[in-house]
């Protein structure tokens, strides 16, 4: 279908579900919008569809950077291929999260469906209990292979980005707490909370909320073990792709002393929070009134529309109401000063936040408060309120863990050793990647650029939910016509013109 024909249809069904949707002033109705009332159901007889339509674009993403023959070439966990390869192993659970699968068994309702399996070319995929044993399959160095498999492959998606996009890359760490019920899972333990389970590790790209490195580990360990290793890889990734500068983001818990002068002798910028220690306590107390300057944070966001009066706050009033204690934020002051870490030789800028606090219970003021929060950089050139808006931007990387966890549930533990369960993730983390690959290479050029550009950011920071129901839940009938698998969407959606922008750009080879 030419590219005329293709856009001529989408405008038709563009303009007939607006004029569906078009303002009207209604007259009272007698009857229900929703009145179908004579319903039957019957088996297609040659007709085929499936409701993941957005599938076939997915797989051409996997074969035009190369992710395929990359898996095979550089994962060797198979004596012989009968009849799957590992590239098979690893986009069938990959794939799965993207069909809306919640978990391993999720995968028998792909393989006994056998238009999924004509929209892929396959005769048949692995099946769950085949996953688990190929997920058993795998030794730290085997996982470390496959990660270094999804850098090879990142680099060449990032070659394909504007100039722009190399200025700076800015890496952020956390761990969170992966939770189970089972009793018998190797390398499990209780956390800080109580809870059983595994701890493992998260290294992102903030830039593109890319996960680079995960490390599984077990429940009980420290946030920060073996953070810095993970940093350093991750940095040396980013400057494999051509990313001019590196920043490093953290919470207290990855301040990292240790390593703060050799990634400043490297070039490396970096922003971590600092736990309030008396010393730093007593130097934030001994600062002269006239170092402190009021910090005033910008807009969440900007109205677009007239500005509203603020909803009554209901849980302030049952708070009052029932006089529990409320610390209620009234100023925060900002100020900086030189400290030099216990493990460090060299001497850093600290910037403190001064929030002024009242502590109330009911309508009574018990007292006022005062609370520090520091932050360590060796960044000289931004304001101390841009350290602090830098640093409280690492927030972000919740939203991706929490992304990470519930809505591809990539960091889950459905196997039964440390190792297993650090492969699973890795594989299943691979759907988010793809997303995130997808809007890489939307191509942003040309007359509408702007659009585009706002399109590709869009579609880049967008919750895995947003993104199946907008470019992978697409019905589509499934047609074999000679060597051709062609999908031909039955119904329209507003992601649509974008859609077809990506399947267009991915028909033609990447260039690096």
């Amino acid at each position: 279908m030419s590219k005329k024909i293709r856009g001529q249809r989408l405008e038709n069904f563009k303009r007939r579900i607006l004029y569906r949707l078009r303002d009207r002033v209604w007259s009272a109705q007698r009857h229900p919008m929703m009145r179908a009332s004579n319903i039957h159901y019957e088996v297609a007889g040659r007709s085929r569809g499936i409701e993941v339509g957005g599938m076939g674009a997915i797989h051409m993403l996997a074969r035009a950077t190369g992710l395929i023959d990359a898996i095979d070439d550089g994962v060797h966990l198979l004596k012989a291929h009968l009849p799957y390869h590992e590239s098979d192993h690893v986009l069938n659970i990959a794939y799965n999260v993207l069909c809306g699968g919640r978990s391993l068994e999720d995968i028998e309702l792909r393989r006994n469906d056998e238009v999924f399996l004509n929209a892929l070319g396959a005769q048949r995929i692995p099946d769950p209990t085949t996953e688990g044993d190929f997920c058993r399959r795998f030794q730290e160095e085997d996982i470390e292979d496959l990660m270094g498999v999804f850098h090879k492959v990142r680099v060449k998606v990032w070659k394909q980005q504007p100039k722009e996009f190399f200025e700076e890359a800015v890496i952020d760490a956390d761990g969170v707490l992966v939770e189970t019920t089972g009793e018998c899972k190797e390398g499990m333990d209780i956390s800080y909370k109580g809870k059983w389970g595994y701890h493992p590790l998260l290294v992102s790209l903030a830039n593109t909320r890319e996960p680079l490195e995960i490390e599984n580990r077990s429940g009980n360990r420290p946030s920060h073990e073996g953070a810095a290793a993970r940093l350093n890889h991750a940095a040396a990734v980013c400057r494999e792709g051509g990313f001019r500068r590196i920043r490093f983001r953290g919470d207290t818990d990855f301040t990292q002393t240790e390593a703060l002068d050799d990634w400043d002798e490297d070039g490396v910028l970096f922003v971590f929070g600092i736990d309030a220690m008396r010393n730093l306590v007593d130097e934030a107390d001994l600062l002269p009134e006239r170092a402190w300057k009021r910090l005033v944070r910008p807009p969440k966001y900007k109205v677009k529309t007239e500005l509203r009066r603020r909803p009554e706050n209901v849980k302030e009033g049952i708070v009052k109401e029932r006089e529990f204690e409320n610390i209620r934020l009234l100023s925060e002051d900002v100020a900086e000063f030189d400290y030099k870490p216990g493990k460090c030789k060299k001497t850093y800028r600290v910037v403190v936040v001064r929030k002024n606090l009242s502590v109330e219970k009911g309508e009574a003021v018990l007292f006022s408060d005062i609370r520090y929060f520091f932050y360590i950089t060796n960044d000289r050139e931004k304001s101390a309120e841009e350290i602090v808006f830098e640093a409280n931007s690492r927030c972000e990387q919740e939203n991706l863990l929490e992304q990470l966890k519930n809505a591809v549930r990539a960091l889950h533990a459905p196997t039964g050793s440390l190792h297993s369960n650090w492969a699973y993730m890795v594989m299943a983390s691979l759907a988010w990647t793809l997303k995130a690959w997808f809007g890489l290479l939307l191509p942003e050029g040309g007359r509408w650029a702007e659009k585009y550009k706002r399109e590709k950011d869009r579609v880049i920071r967008m919750e895995f939910g947003t993104f199946l129901n907008g470019f992978v839940r697409i019905p589509a009938q499934i047609i074999r016509q000679g060597r051709k698998i062609i999908y031909r969407l039955l119904g329209w959606k507003p992601q649509l013109p974008v859609f077809f922008r990506a399947v267009d750009r991915l028909s033609v080879p990447l260039r690096c």
